[in-house]
């Protein structure tokens, strides 16, 4: 049973909105229309200015912004932030056993998802108040910051229903997964088609509209391997050709990475002769390190700036961040190793900052991964009983999970921890080239476009085969 602390969450939950499971098979067209639905609103609701700060602003938070799927000045402005932070919280509770849950029962996993639905609500409130009171939006009259606080709780709250909608089996995969995809994408193409001349550049910020521009000017292409002002011979984090070249790299890398795999050889015991395989992929628990490790570097960033505006500079606030008070970006402080280095020449201009990043991220992803075994349901043990209660067993052995959990104990704690290396130093190492849509932004888009391919397969198949459902888990 679940400790005291999730039981606290049931009462509260009966408050909050919540969208019923289908009482019905819903049809795999139908899944789709609704995951565009949600996904059409998204991108309608981070065009939408809030009333009062209006779009645009400063560079605050701009790398992880195209993880958290947010835009700034609009209606998406916190975006899953409040979902992921939370989530992470309960996680990391849950793993290290400060707060008793058992993710095998049903009850206790009740309970973990209504105690993260009434965290995700509360961070929602609580980030939109960091965001006023830390100064986001500059001097707001009482009146105004009421209005974009209630704006931001509404959205929010949105955002999560439409979580929920997908999740429940009205749409396919995950919200989260589905809005991160469409804030990276929005992101590439913005970094290689964005029409709008940078301040101190002549040409334009997309890759192949300046590459356009200076073929069109007869200039050296050495002009787009390191973007410099022509004013001050400063080099610029634009688009490059490096960061072109590499963004295709690391495509087919994770590609690649995502199928690699051990298959374990399993039998169907209620039908003779049907065999099938137990993949554990390399990147056994995909691309969540990576959500929870942006998540933690996002509000290091975000206490650093309240702490700022609240208590002014200190030898404690210094040394959480410090800031270009023109530019707004971290400096020095912790902020500074956990906001990844963009290009080659800011690599090159501090190499400390880029092994201090590598190695936190790697490090964060490695824990993280291994926490997500049992919090998401992925150990040994649990695999094991699903795969017999599925009806299947490994040939040779008798129908238990404990020949099977001995043989999954082998690999799965192995492979997740070498899975967070990897995508630890995938992320790292492509923002260092300087990739389009940032390194962990085409780390996930890649993830998650490979996951709703198998998604949507499976899907398809036990659309047309729903003798199949049971053995997906369907």
């Amino acid at each position: 049973m679940a400790g005291r602390f999730l039981s606290l969450f049931k009462p509260l939950s009966r408050f909050m909105p919540e969208v019923s499971p289908p009482k019905r098979k819903v049809s795999f067209n139908e899944k789709i229309f609704w995951t565009l639905m949600a996904l059409i609103l998204y991108l309608v609701m981070s065009q939408v200015p809030l009333y009062g700060v209006g779009l645009g602003g400063g560079m605050e938070l701009t790398a992880l912004r195209v993880i958290f799927a947010s835009n700034r000045g609009s209606l998406m402005e916190l975006g899953i932030g409040p979902i992921v932070t939370a989530g992470l919280i309960l996680q990391l509770l849950v793993g290290s056993g400060m707060i008793e849950c058992d993710m095998s029962n049903p009850e206790d996993r009740a309970l973990f998802t209504s105690a993260s639905k009434v965290f995700s609500f509360i961070f929602v409130g609580f980030q939109a108040s960091a965001y006023i009171i830390g100064g986001v939006y500059g001097a707001l009259t009482f009146n105004t910051a009421l209005i974009v606080f209630l704006q931001l709780l509404a959205a929010g709250l949105i955002v999560m229903m439409l979580d929920e909608m997908i999740q429940k089996g009205w749409g396919i995969g995950s919200g989260i997964s589905l809005f991160i995809m469409a804030g990276v994408a929005q992101n590439i193409l913005w970094d290689a088609f964005g029409l709008t001349p940078p301040v101190g550049d002549l040409k334009s910020y997309g890759f192949f509209i300046a590459l356009a521009q200076t073929l069109g000017r007869g200039e050296s292409l050495m002009s787009m391997v390191v973007r410099m002002n022509p004013e001050t011979g400063e080099a610029l984090p634009y688009p490059t050709i490096p960061g072109f070249i590499a963004t295709i790299a690391i495509f087919f890398i994770v590609i690649y990475m995502e199928g690699v795999r051990v298959e374990l050889p399993l039998a169907y015991a209620g039908h003779r002769g049907f065999r099938s395989k137990y993949p554990i992929k390399l990147l056994y628990v995909s691309n969540l390190p990576v959500i929870f490790a942006s998540a933690l570097f996002a509000n290091v960033y975000l206490f650093s700036q309240i702490f700022r505006n609240i208590a002014g500079r200190s030898f404690w606030v210094d040394l959480l961040g410090r800031f270009d008070p023109e530019t707004g970006q971290p400096i020095g402080g912790l902020v500074y190793y956990v906001t990844a280095p963009r290009g080659i020449t800011q690599v090159a201009a501090d190499p400390l900052r880029a092994l201090g990043y590598a190695s936190i991220m790697v490090v964060f992803c490695m824990i993280f991964s291994y926490t997500w075994l049992e919090v998401g349901n992925l150990s040994p043990s649990t695999v094991a009983k699903q795969l017999v209660d599925s009806g299947m067993l490994i040939p040779g052995y008798r129908r238990s999970s404990k020949p099977i959990e001995a043989i999954l104990k082998r690999y799965i704690p192995v492979v997740a921890v070498l899975g967070g290396i990897i995508v630890g130093l995938i992320a790292a190492v492509a923002d260092f080239v300087g990739v389009f849509g940032t390194g962990m932004g085409i780390l996930l888009s890649i993830g998650i476009l490979y996951q709703y391919y198998e998604l949507l397969m499976r899907e398809r198949v036990a659309e047309l085969y729903p003798a199949f459902r049971k053995v997906f888990g369907g």
